[in-house]
């Protein structure tokens, strides 16, 4: 029950102040909720691959594919490598494509010479100018991965490792349709 209104009305003011509030969340979390609905198209872009070799993400279309932002230096994205050589080599088949762009501030030397090292089976890519993860909103954590359906739009992105049990059902539904 409110209490009773004072001359200056400030018990009623303060109620309504909580209902503006309570009313601001709730419309913030709809909008919230109605734009991770949205699918996004992933930008096109042009990778350039650490073999001298150019391709667009709109030469990907028709495949699932996973952009996988990493650095030589970043404790997580060696961490998780293994696990996304796995990833891939499991799904490859069924028609995933995986990229891994190396971030601008990796040494293209570094990025080569791990990439040669571990036999990396798929696409690695510099991004020297950084255009790639601004075209991709802007990344600037790693390890970041983007998942992209066959139709070109962004289905998922994970920031830092993903649970690979999840992301293999993404995968498997995706590759599906």
């Amino acid at each position: 029950m409110l209490a009773p209104a004072s001359p200056s009305g400030a018990p009623k003011r303060a109620s309504w102040i909580k209902y503006a509030a309570v009313a601001l969340v709730l419309a913030l979390a709809a909008i919230g909720t109605l734009s991770f609905s949205k699918k996004e198209s992933a930008p096109n872009v042009t990778f350039s691959g650490i073999n001298g070799e150019q391709f667009t993400t709109d030469s990907l279309r028709g495949k699932v594919v996973m952009v996988n932002f990493w650095a030589t230096s970043c404790v997580t994205c060696i961490k998780e490598m293994p696990d996304m050589v796995r990833t891939y080599n499991k799904y490859k088949g069924n028609g995933l494509e995986f990229v891994a762009v190396a971030m601008s501030y990796d040494p293209p030397n570094y990025v080569l010479n791990y990439a040669q090292t571990r036999n990396l089976p798929f696409k690695v890519a510099l991004d020297s100018t950084g255009e790639v993860a601004r075209s991709f909103g802007d990344v600037k954590l790693t390890p970041t991965t983007y998942v992209i359906d066959k139709k070109g739009q962004i289905i998922k992105r994970y920031v830092g490792e993903p649970q690979f049990a999840e992301l293999h059902q993404l995968l498997e539904k995706a590759l599906a349709s």
